[in-house]
C-alpha cells in the first residue's frame, strides 16, 4: 500500500463520460489498497470561456477577480467527479485548493506555492476516502483566491506529492506520453520511454505542453518520480527520473516549439551609459518573462537590445517599458510579430560540440531565416517566422533522427 497523485488534464475531464472513465481509472488504484489523491484540472475549453465572458465585460479585467472567476472552472470537475466516484461505490472527499491546503504567494494570475498545509488531506486519506483535489488554485496569506498560470494543475500536483512523500505522481493527459516532438504537428514523433528531469524542463520551458515546467521544477527538486500516461489507454507511458538508461547515445532527445513569439528591440543614445540590467530588472518587477536577448555594441553607433516575449504579455510590456523611459534612458522601441521559437534538446549536446552548427545548417538548407539564437549547455532555440514553425520542427526532428529507434536498443 502507498500514496499516489493522479492528476487529470482539462482533455480527460471534458465531458460527464469522460469523467465516468477517470474514476474507472481510480477506482483500480483503490483496488490495490493504495491511498489516492486525484488532481483534476477545468473541463475542456472552461477556462478559455471564462476568460472570453470576462473579456466581454472590461478590456482589462482585474487579475484578483479573475482569479475568483477561473478557480470555478476546477470547483465544477472535483465535485462532478466526486459524484461519480461516489457511484461506483468509493468514498470520496472534493477540496478546492485552499481546503487542501495551498498557500501561495500574493500574485494574481501566476502565483508559485509556497506551502502545503497537508492536515486535511492526510485526515481524508486516513478515513480511508479518495482525496479529489482542484488544481491550479491555492490561497494567500491575506485570504485571497489565487491561481497558478496556465499548467498550474501539474504543479499542484507535485507540490501535494512532495509534502505526503508519495510513491508516485502521475500526470495522465489525451496522449500515451512524451513524444520527441508534438505528434499533430511533426511526422515520425516517437514516444520516449524514459527522459530527465533537465531535458524534460528545458521541453517543458520551450513549448511542449504536455507538462508545466514549473511541476518538473518541483518533481526533480524533490526527486518525486513521474509518469506521463494516457487518460485511456491503459499503458506504462513516459518516465521521468534523474538519470535516463535507455538511448543515452542520442545527442537530440526532443525538438520543441511555441508561436506567438514577439521580438521587442530597444533603442539608445550613442552616449548611453547605464546599466543593461535596468531594462530586464523594471520588467521583471512587473512579472513580464523575458527569454531570448541580443545585445548590440557598436563602436561609434547607438547600442540596441533586442529581445522575445510573448505575445500575450507585449500590450503590458510596451506600457511598462513607455511608463519608464526616462529612467531606463531609451530613444524609441520596435517590435516585430508573427515570430515563433523552435528549440532542440538534449543532454548529451553538453559534450559533443558541433549539434549548433548541424541545426544552422538543417534551417539554412530548409529556407528558414534565423532571426535571434540562445543556448545553454543542453539546448539550442531559434527565433523564426511563425509560419516556417512546423517546417522547421519537421526539418530538425528528420535531420537528428529522432523518429529512428536507436540502432544499439533495436538489436
Amino acid at each position: 500500500m502507498g500514496t499516489y497523485v493522479m492528476k487529470f488534464g482539462g482533455t480527460s475531464v471534458a465531458t460527464p463520460a469522460l469523467i465516468q472513465n477517470v474514476a474507472k481509472r481510480v477506482l483500480c488504484e483503490t483496488e490495490c489498497g493504495n491511498k489516492v489523491v486525484v488532481v483534476v484540472s477545468a473541463m475542456g475549453k472552461t477556462t478559455d470561456q471564462l476568460v472570453s465572458m470576462a473579456k466581454e465585460l472590461s478590456e482589462a479585467p482585474s487579475k484578483r477577480e479573475m482569479d475568483v472567476l477561473l478557480s470555478t472552472g476546477e470547483q465544477v470537475t472535483i465535485a462532478l467527479l466526486t459524484m461519480a466516484l461516489q457511484q461506483l461505490k468509493i468514498n470520496a472527499m472534493s477540496f478546492t485548493g485552499w481546503q487542501a491546503g495551498m498557500v501561495t504567494e500574493d500574485i494574481p494570475s501566476n502565483a508559485r506555492i509556497e506551502t502545503v498545509d497537508t492536515e486535511a488531506l492526510k485526515k481524508c486519506l486516513a478515513e480511508g476516502k479518495v482525496a479529489v483535489v482542484a488544481g491550479f488554485q491555492g490561497v494567500d496569506r491575506h485570504g485571497n483566491i489565487t491561481t497558478l498560470g496556465r499548467g498550474g494543475s501539474d504543479t499542484t500536483a507535485v507540490a501535494i506529492a512532495a509534502a505526503l512523500e508519495a510513491e508516485r505522481c502521475d500526470i495522465y493527459t489525451d496522449v500515451e506520453g512524451f513524444f520527441t516532438s508534438d505528434p499533430r504537428h511533426v511526422k515520425n514523433a516517437r514516444k520516449l520511454d524514459e527522459i530527465s528531469f533537465d531535458e524534460m524542463l528545458e521541453l517543458a520551458h520551450l513549448g511542449a505542453g504536455v507538462i508545466h515546467p514549473r511541476a518538473v521544477e518541483l518533481a526533480k527538486n524533490y526527486q518525486m518520480p513521474m509518469s506521463i500516461r494516457s487518460s485511456t489507454i491503459y499503458t506504462e507511458g513516459s518516465i521521468l527520473k534523474e538519470e535516463v538508461q535507455m538511448e543515452k547515445d542520442l545527442v537530440v532527445r526532443g525538438v520543441a516549439f511555441e508561436g506567438e513569439i514577439v521580438r521587442l528591440t530597444v533603442y539608445f543614445g550613442e552616449t548611453y551609459n547605464s546599466a543593461l540590467a535596468n531594462i530586464f530588472t523594471t520588467l521583471a518587477k512587473h512579472h513580464i518573462n523575458v527569454d531570448i536577448i541580443v545585445q548590440s555594441v557598436i563602436p561609434n553607433a547607438a547600442p540596441t537590445v533586442s529581445f522575445s516575449v510573448k505575445k500575450e504579455q507585449l500590450k503590458e510590456a510596451l506600457q511598462v517599458l513607455a511608463d519608464h523611459q526616462e529612467v531606463l534612458g531609451y530613444d524609441h522601441i520596435d517590435h516585430e510579430l508573427d515570430l515563433a521559437k523552435v528549440s532542440i534538446v538534449g543532454s548529451g549536446m553538453a559534450s559533443n560540440p558541433g549539434v549548433a552548427a548541424e541545426m544552422f545548417d538543417c534551417l539554412f538548407r530548409s529556407g528558414i531565416p534565423v532571426k535571434m539564437v540562445s543556448t545553454s549547455e543542453i539546448k539550442v532555440s531559434v527565433v523564426v517566422p511563425e509560419e516556417e514553425m512546423f517546417l522547421a520542427a519537421n526539418a530538425l526532428h528528420d535531420q537528428f533522427e529522432l523518429g529512428v529507434m536507436s540502432e544499439k536498443l533495436a538489436q
